[in-house]
């Protein structure tokens, strides 16, 4: 189902949307989907709970043992793990009398509803839900002497231990589950691929750990620099918030990310974001928006596959002006030196836009799309 309405069709008809996450990777999806996207599911990464590892028993036994003076909470889905382990191994009532007596800070509003679900309070939570905002505020109050429990969520917050440890604080760690890259990386593999080809219009990331990985297996493919080219170009990264964005403003790629950090804000960002980048033209008197894999044609969806696509871009980029045969045939993707191909490719583009003169014949010169009204 889309949300296609009288105006016209859904605002990411024709776009081909990449979903990094593993955790509500389905939901994600549904979303986009609903308002007409393609998506392509790629997990750039996998959850391991750590319930059973011996480095979480021990850093709970520790906190147990000695409580702290501050607790920082950084995901729901870590502190529930966290409690769940211990109510396990039959000390979830002492942990949860230990971590009763500090003060609470948490990261963001998932986590703060865990913790009120567990029986105890913050004491506070930043609006942007950024770690970073938690570290200035406990540095600004001073942290000398105490013993603080930071949960972690995969991979350390670079520097937040660090930190508090240079300015006097004692720090446990609780490692409640780490993230590894994807069993099976084909998956992702494929989705690097389509994105340094622009195969795709976006990518979405909803965890700061999946943009890691994926830049990671970039580098291992050797596409790296590839793929930030894409990301700074034609394919628009889009993150959930201000803590996801930064592995990629590390890499130099600038992400768009909406003003409340939910999925839903983040689709309906795209859903502003995509359609405008798309051209609108107006050609034989018929107005031609270009899509990712897909053309509207007065608002019509015309499927138009890889090939056709490259050459029309090409075209569209100078309405009206004749493209030589040399020209269009660089832009087809694995034509290689066939100047065959380009004919092919118009007639197919010519099928697929379903609409006779749009795209127009120069004898002995090349190819041009109809300008004006009645060209």
């Amino acid at each position: 189902m889309s949300d296609a309405g009288a105006d016209g069709p859904s605002p990411l008809t024709g776009f081909t949307v990449g979903v990094t996450a593993e955790r509500r990777a389905g939901e994600l999806g549904a979303l986009l989907g609903r308002r007409g996207a393609e998506v392509v599911y790629a997990p750039a990464l996998r959850v391991v709970p750590l319930a059973g590892d011996g480095e979480l028993r021990a850093a709970t036994e520790r906190l147990v043992a000695r409580p702290p003076e501050v607790v920082v909470a950084s995901t729901a889905v870590g502190f529930r793990g966290w409690v769940e382990a211990a109510e396990g191994w039959g000390t979830g009532p002492a942990l949860l009398a230990a971590l009763g007596g500090a003060r609470l800070l948490t990261r963001g509003p998932k986590v703060t509803g865990a913790v009120r679900a567990a029986g105890l309070r913050e004491e506070w939570s930043p609006r942007s839900e950024a770690m970073g905002e938690v570290l200035e505020r406990l540095l600004a109050e001073g942290v000398e002497g105490l013993r603080v429990a930071v949960q972690l969520h995969g991979e350390p917050v670079p520097g937040f231990a660090e930190a508090l440890r240079a300015a006097g604080a004692e720090v446990v760690g609780v490692p409640v589950y780490r993230w590894l890259p994807p069993a099976d990386p084909a998956p992702l593999d494929r989705l690097v691929e389509a994105t340094v080809r622009r195969g795709v219009d976006a990518l979405a990331f909803t965890s700061a750990p999946a943009v890691t990985s994926l830049l990671r297996r970039a580098e291992a493919l050797g596409r790296r620099k590839a793929l930030v080219d894409a990301l700074r170009g034609e394919v628009l990264p889009v993150c959930v918030g201000p803590v996801t964005a930064l592995p990629l403003q590390e890499a130099g790629v600038e992400p768009v990310r909406p003003e409340r950090f939910r999925l839903g804000p983040m689709v309906q960002r795209l859903c502003e974001e995509l359609p405008g980048r798309a051209p609108l033209l107006t050609v034989a008197g018929h107005r031609v928006r270009l899509r990712g894999h897909a053309v509207l044609v007065d608002d019509e969806l015309r499927p138009v596959p890889p090939a056709p696509m490259a050459l029309l871009r090409t075209l569209a980029r100078s309405p009206g002006r004749v493209v030589g045969r040399d020209e269009l045939l660089r832009a087809l993707p694995g034509a290689g030196h066939d100047e065959h191909a380009v004919e092919g490719a118009v007639a197919r583009l010519r099928a697929a836009l379903g609409v006779p003169g749009l795209v127009l014949t120069a004898a002995g010169r090349g190819y041009r799309l109809a300008d004006g009204p009645g060209a």
